[in-house]
């Protein structure tokens, strides 16, 4: 029988570690986890934080039983921070509230873990920051898309549609007005310098 500080600690945890996986949905997988020391969990059951391919999960069992838990999805994580010790790390993550219900008001969750094992934290500050740049990602992705749908699907020299027309209707030529749109969302970093000059070359090829 294992009987070092470190072993007790590993069986310790296999109960919430077992808890975590019962709470994982069909298809996702678990990629990363990090637990509280001890020495910062003397007067309440150690927390337990996890990362799975959907979603970062917090874990606190109860001191008499059952367990608490609280997750954010990953398109809701805005930063993740880490804070490392000799020993220990805290980690903060910062997510948006979810606006399924549309509500006006944007409200940040702040959690923060404090003495988590080092390594583990790290671990988990990594994967952090993969998802927030993957789903950073789609959404310039998708943004670059609605641009470029509203200023798609006209014809220069022919008909044009009502849209167009409202447009350009201030006195700005059609290939004007999408060279203008393609500066502004080259301004507002959607799209690189290589794809604005793809577009200014269509524009011109087209006059």
């Amino acid at each position: 029988m294992n009987t070092t500080a470190g072993g007790a600690e590993t069986l310790g945890l296999g109960g919430a570690l077992a808890t975590l996986q019962s709470l994982l949905t069909d298809g996702e997988t678990l990629e990363a986890w990090a637990a509280q020391r001890r020495l910062y969990a003397l007067t309440r059951r150690r927390a337990l934080i996890a990362a799975t391919s959907g979603r970062f999960i917090s874990l606190n069992r109860r001191l008499f039983g059952g367990y608490d838990s609280a997750d954010i999805r990953w398109q809701d994580l805005k930063e993740t921070r880490i804070s490392a010790g000799i020993i220990a790390a805290d980690l903060t993550v910062v997510a948006q509230s979810s606006s399924d219900l549309n509500i006006g008001n944007e409200v940040n969750r702040v959690w923060t873990f404090t003495g988590l094992h080092k390594d583990q934290a790290q671990a988990m500050y990594r994967i952090c920051q993969q998802h927030d740049q993957v789903w950073r990602e789609k959404r310039r992705v998708r943004e670059l898309e609605e641009l470029r749908a509203k200023s798609g699907g006209v014809q220069i020299g022919g008909n044009q549609s009502g849209f167009a027309g409202a447009e350009s209707g201030a006195g700005e030529s059609e290939p004007a007005r999408r060279l203008r749109q393609a500066r502004e969302m080259l301004d507002a970093k959607l799209i690189s310098d290589s794809e604005f000059e793809t577009i200014k070359a269509k524009i011109v090829s087209a006059l």
